[in-house]
């Protein structure tokens, strides 16, 4: 499916320069730096839940800066895109605070896409939440909303941040993103799929805060096993499949929430991690990921979804082109016309953002 002529925004990015800034990886790229380590032997040596998280560490151990995207984003019209905090580890509450005022300084719109909007780092169960939130918006009139590091998975040897399940739901978490609701801001929840209950329990308890599924909910091991016992086999990918396609509909019955068909070539999905440069084919991909994207569309619609590369993070699967191409593709297959393709790549994105016309 061809989107020329079409006006996009890439509604999730990262951008990092773990050589200058602190970045939870920042350890692993200076060595490679400044030590002649094979980082194909470095990966080997790495712990098994990271290899499968992150395919590929190389572009972890790099910076990913706007010309290195407009790089990779290639022929794809993008015009704007929305930055989303990834493991910043400044020191003190207002530490992440850094990060938005880090991205907002570099070199956007000049000849890559513009910077649409900033999303940032921060924990509702956190003390000085509140102050946090006003000193995100204080370093950047780009600001609109965090994105807190909650994912858990019952599998202990699938990489997360949570060692134990119900941070959503926590009475700490609930209370500070009352804060957040009162200003208007946005939640990014980035959650494995057997979390989508929690989410459900928050959107219902703030009916009138947005919330951003990310990735539509990384359902870890539907493409193929990872873990300890995740995926193991066709018939835990499929209740596997089932469980989520369930939950995500019981959340898209809430309206104050939007869904990200996103991130869905990481490799932690059990997509294999084909040789370095050489992606996977989009009729591959597209076999693969059809099912979600089409019943994301069902329970959604067109104009409660929006795309984002995940670059580059995605980038040891796909291509940002080949990403879009097999999401655009999969959704026309099932119904969506001009319009909605419209509304999936850009105007959702410019609604929920508030990302100025371009």
């Amino acid at each position: 499916m061809d989107l020329a002529g079409m006006s996009v925004v890439d509604a999730h990015i990262h951008q990092w320069d773990p050589l200058t800034t602190p970045r939870g990886f920042s350890g692993l790229a200076k060595l490679f730096k400044y030590v002649p380590v094979p980082i194909d032997l470095a990966a080997r040596l790495a712990p098994k839940r990271d290899r499968e998280f992150v395919g590929d560490p190389t572009p972890f151990v790099r910076p990913y800066l706007p010309a290195d995207y407009r790089t990779d984003a290639g022929d794809v019209p993008v015009e704007a895109i929305v930055h989303i905090e990834v493991e910043w580890t400044g020191k003190g509450v207002l530490g992440p605070v850094e990060e938005t005022r880090w991205v907002a300084s570099l070199p956007f719109g000049v000849d890559t896409p513009a910077l649409g909007a900033i999303i940032g780092a921060g924990d509702p169960a956190a003390p000085g939440f509140a102050d946090l939130l006003d000193a995100h918006r204080s370093a950047s009139p780009l600001f609109r909303g965090i994105r807190t590091r909650v994912e858990h998975h019952p599998d202990p040897d699938v990489r997360a941040h949570d060692k134990a399940p119900g941070s959503l739901t926590s009475a700490a978490f609930l209370e500070g993103f009352g804060a957040l609701a009162e200003r208007g801001l946005s939640f990014e929840a980035w959650v494995y799929s057997h979390q989508l209950p929690e989410v459900t329990a928050l959107a219902s308890r703030y009916p009138d805060a947005t919330i951003v599924l990310n990735h539509l909910a990384t359902p870890a091991g539907i493409f193929g096993p990872v873990g300890k016992h995740t995926g193991q086999n066709p018939g835990q990918r499929r209740d596997l499949f089932l469980r989520w396609r369930d939950d995500l509909t019981a959340l898209a019955t809430h309206p104050n929430v939007v869904a990200k068909v996103s991130g869905l070539m990481m490799p932690i999905l059990g997509h294999p991690v084909p040789p370095r440069g050489e992606p996977t084919p989009v009729p591959v991909l597209l076999d693969r990921v059809s099912p979600m994207l089409h019943h994301a569309l069902d329970v959604f619609g067109p104009d409660r979804l929006l795309w984002g590369s995940n670059f580059p993070v995605d980038k040891p699967i796909t291509s940002i082109g080949n990403a879009a191409e097999v999401v655009a593709t999969a959704l026309t297959d099932h119904g969506a016309d001009a319009k909605a393709l419209e509304q999936v790549f850009r105007t959702t994105a410019q609604r929920v953002y508030a990302v100025d016309d371009f």
